[in-house]
């Protein structure tokens, strides 16, 4: 069972489904990284992600994990690949996708933590 989300994400090009990334987060306390601005962010986000901006990520992903999975997110899932490709070149050994982004995530019911920005 845990390979399932490996296997599928291998096929589809790293990117793994919402359902099999909240495997990957409860099974083996993956980390929901989020490249979006801190802005975008700020707007609406996955609960317990950490935010290192695509612009910001060779600088701060030595704060991230190397022992625990990465599941990069971003608005609508095409930024996310090249982001993990990123981690992937630093050393980071398993690193996937959220396919459809943050977008596909909502669309499949999943919750969000922030609040919008007031204007």
């Amino acid at each position: 069972m845990l390979l399932l989300p490996s296997l599928r994400g291998a096929r589809q090009g790293g990117a793994i489904s919402p359902s099999e990334a909240t495997q990957l987060a409860n099974q083996r306390q993956a980390v929901f990284v989020d490249v979006r601005p801190a802005e975008q962010y700020a707007g609406g986000h996955i609960a317990q992600s950490r935010n290192v901006p695509a612009a910001e990520l060779e600088q701060k992903a030595a704060g991230l994990p190397k022992n625990r999975p990465l599941i990069v997110v971003c608005g609508n899932g095409r930024d996310a690949a090249k982001a993990a490709a990123r981690l992937k070149a630093q050393g980071f050994g398993e690193v996937v996708s959220l396919a459809g982004g943050l977008a596909g995530w909502v669309q499949a019911g999943m919750p969000i933590s922030g609040t919008p920005p007031t204007r």
